[in-house]
């Protein structure tokens, strides 16, 4: 029981990780997306030091019973250095893959103040522009995984919402020839780094906690309301971020997935900021954010200003 229970573990892990995509500043608000599902309400938070990075860029906001009510993803803004970039901002948008139908609608509505909004999709330059129920979420196992994850949830697939067809979109992710060089440059492979996932979910957990989940998925799943309950059991394995980043990485704590697509992301960025784009939207999962945000901070220069959080799954109603 207690290696099936660790196995479990880990498999929740792996599919958190997948949905994520693979607080800290001066203000902080929590925004309603532009629906009847209630708000969550947010606290302003007190500045820190500027030497220090943010803590995490996903959150789950609990009653005063402790009772989880949202999960919710970040936009962290930060001012780059004006020698350099005069009046130029990055904003880091985190995405989960799987969100509720609202939660996209908003920040469709947010991409259309940008200049430029850099997003991620591993595709060939010529056919980046994904289609709604069609490409990555079909035909790549990961994708099919998030599509399938999507009807447990009661929740709607990022492709389906997102207008990646605005003209203020651009791609900035690997080609898929590009992706599969990096992994063997590298001599990693998929299910490498998935097999790494796995021990690392097994090492964070106790047998004690892993069998504690396995009998709350067996309850969700065949509950009355089995969607709200997985939803929730999710969210908490999608906070263990640290966890899965850990996971991902090679011995030199780089990976293919994360660290070198964001790589490649940040080319694009300088890209955009030569052509004179002052105001960038960075659209990658949660999980690439930490990484990121260490690049801006070292390479430049950049200060925080505000976060705000958006919610991405009501974890109070079905």
């Amino acid at each position: 029981m207690k290696r099936s229970a660790s196995r479990w573990a880990a498999v929740m892990l792996g599919l958190s990780a997948s949905m994520a995509g693979f607080g800290l500043l001066s203000q902080e608000r929590t925004i309603a997306p532009e629906t009847q599902e209630p708000a969550v309400s947010g606290k302003a938070s007190q500045p820190k030091a500027d030497g220090k990075k943010s803590d995490n860029f996903l959150r789950i906001t609990r009653s005063e019973d402790g009772t989880p009510t949202a999960m919710q993803t970040s936009l962290v803004t930060y001012q780059l250095d004006a020698a350099k970039w005069p009046n130029a901002q990055v904003v880091l948008v985190g995405a989960v893959h799987v969100g509720q139908r609202a939660y996209y609608r908003e920040l469709n509505r947010r991409f259309r103040d940008f200049d430029v909004v850099l997003y991620e999709l591993v595709a060939d330059p010529e056919v980046n522009i994904p289609e709604p129920s069609q490409g990555e979420n079909v035909r790549h196992p990961v994708g099919a995984l998030q599509n399938g994850m999507k009807e447990m949830l009661g929740l709607d697939f990022q492709l389906d919402h997102i207008d990646y067809r605005a003209k203020n979109f651009v791609h900035a992710d690997m080609s898929p020839s590009e992706f599969s060089q990096d992994m063997t440059k590298r001599g990693d492979s998929m299910v490498g780094m998935f097999a790494r996932l796995m021990g690392a979910g097994i090492a964070a957990q106790s047998g004690q906690q892993a069998k504690g989940q396995e009998i709350e998925m067996f309850a969700a799943l065949f509950s009355r309301d089995r969607e709200l309950k997985m939803r929730r059991l999710m969210a908490e394995q999608m906070q263990s971020m640290d966890v899965q980043m850990a996971g991902l990485a090679d011995a030199s704590g780089r990976s293919t997935l994360v660290t070198e697509r964001n790589a490649k992301c940040f080319q694009v960025l300088d890209k955009q900021l030569e052509k004179g784009d002052r105001k960038v939207a960075v659209f990658y999962g949660a999980a690439h954010l930490m990484d990121m945000e260490e690049r801006l901070l070292r390479d430049y220069g950049a200060t925080r200003g505000e976060v705000e959080w958006l919610t991405a799954w009501d974890l109070m109603n079905k």
